[in-house]
């Protein structure tokens, strides 16, 4: 299903096209899509809010078999399961990536941005940003866990979230009730704001303690938060729970304009902090994580071909969990 101009999400602007499968080049592989999860990233790239490569397959946490090996790849077999996620290359020179930095490097690539990605039968990755898929996980459980998990456990870190400590999650999408089991995991209380009854519910059967929409007050400060949804305007409400010395992560590629707020919000060594991609030491912690606890997405299963009402699911926040297109 490719994207050959940016429209609104309403117009289904993604066309089913026949491609000629591509030989692997060097350092890459083949790979053979069994499941690939639908992102609010990809919503982002087909209406023209993040800029794209055009045409361009969407599609950044696809699942599946390897099914060719380029030259010079060590370490895979055919028929191994693997996954892809949003970061498909770096330059690995620069300053950012020589110190463990490699999710701000200027010349990083992405996949189902720059590359094509998994919204496919079949695709092409750098062997370098392949990872294997946790044992027991089925493509369609592990494809979730590749964008929208790996972000949401880099939110935690970034947030500074502490084992049992108290955790503001704003927006309860895909990212977010995965995040949610992690940070459960750790023994945190969890509050969940959001305005969907729907997600409300979803929040409080997985074990939060608390559940309203973001203008509401739970009663006590936060040690930390995250925001999900791209919305600037969370961003102050969020500030206004946080007790003292703690820090809201904001997880957006895009969003809407932050509102101005009063100093008082944000004093008392509070702090903003913006998220961007993720390392591959991220993925490979989180993934073993995900395998240990175990993680388990909610998924929502569409074939590819209704990669389109996938997209508008998405956008109009319907979804109970993760979309995923099962190929």
């Amino acid at each position: 299903m490719r994207l050959d101009r940016a429209a609104a999400a309403e117009e289904r602007p993604l066309l089913p096209v026949d491609l000629e499968a591509a030989a692997p080049g060097s350092g890459e592989i083949a790979i053979a899509v069994e499941a690939c999860g639908v992102c609010r990233t990809d919503l982002h790239i087909v209406e023209g809010e993040v800029p794209a490569r055009l045409p361009v397959v969407p599609g950044h946490q696809a699942a599946g078999r390897v099914a060719a090996l380029g030259s010079g790849v060590e370490g895979l077999s055919i028929g191994d399961a693997v996954g892809v996620g949003w970061m498909a290359a770096t330059c690995g020179e620069c300053a950012f990536c020589r110190s463990g930095r490699e999710n701000l490097c200027f010349r990083a690539a992405f996949t189902g941005r720059d590359r094509d990605g998994g919204y496919a039968e079949r695709m092409l990755a750098s062997a370098r940003w392949v990872y294997r898929l946790p044992e027991g996980f089925s493509p369609p459980d592990a494809a979730p866990l590749l964008c929208a998990g790996i972000i949401g456990y880099r939110c935690l870190r970034l947030a500074q979230v502490q084992p049992g400590g108290r955790l503001g999650l704003f927006g309860f999408g895909a990212s977010a009730h995965l995040a949610i089991q992690v940070a459960l995991h750790w023994k945190c209380e969890v509050f969940a704001f959001t305005r969907e009854a729907h997600h409300r519910r979803l929040a409080l059967e997985m074990g939060a303690v608390w559940a309203g929409e973001a203008f509401e007050d739970p009663g006590v400060p936060l040690d930390a938060a995250v925001t999900f949804a791209p919305a600037g305007d969370l961003v102050p409400l969020a500030l206004a729970r946080l007790g003292r010395g703690a820090t809201v992560a904001v997880n957006a590629i895009h969003m809407s304009a932050i509102p101005s707020f009063d100093y008082e919000t944000l004093y008392g060594e509070r702090a903003v902090r913006s998220v961007m991609n993720y390392t591959r030491s991220d993925a490979e912690e989180f993934l073993g994580l995900a395998a240990d606890i175990p993680v388990r997405a909610r998924t929502e299963i569409y074939r590819l071909e209704e990669a389109n009402e996938a997209l508008l699911r998405v956008k109009r926040g319907e979804v109970q969990g993760a979309a995923v297109l099962a190929i």
